[in-house]
């Protein structure tokens, strides 16, 4: 091959593999509230119509056993009002939970503007995670 094209191509293959991990990088953030009262490594998921607020994590009883417990927080930042769907992943102690915001309600929705706080206990689990994914989803309300 000439040996414009192989350098060509390998610039290319540069760049793109630039750009792949830069945009994962700095969408590792993106969505994250202002202030996280949670000692672990998180990648945040959140989706355009959402705000977190509030996001905390602390040990504590749930049900009588112990638990890592999360608080969130989510405002509505659109015009319409919607109902989302908050998924967090313990990635290092393969566990996870899932939640809908708000859980009722005639509609069950967060209005325009408004904030609805949620508690999402992990139960039986017993030490803080240090790798944790928050993913916040819109979802469509019957």
């Amino acid at each position: 091959m000439d040996r414009s094209i192989i350098l060509s191509m390998t610039a290319a293959f540069g760049i793109c593999l630039a750009l792949t991990f830069g945009f994962y990088g700095c969408a590792s953030n993106a969505g994250a509230p202002e202030a996280v009262n949670c000692p672990a490594s998180i990648d945040w998921e959140v989706v355009p119509e959402a705000k977190l607020t509030q996001f905390d994590c602390a040990m504590g009883a749930h049900g009588g056993q112990t638990s890592l417990i999360f608080n969130v927080g989510i405002m509505n930042v659109t015009e319409q009002p919607h109902r989302y769907r908050v998924n967090v992943f313990l990635e290092d102690m393969d566990k996870a939970v899932g939640a809908l915001v708000p859980r009722k309600g005639n509609p069950p929705v967060v209005r325009p503007g408004e904030e609805a706080k949620i508690k999402m206990p992990f139960i039986g689990t017993e030490a803080q995670s240090k790798k944790v994914t928050v993913v916040v989803k819109t979802i469509t309300v019957d």
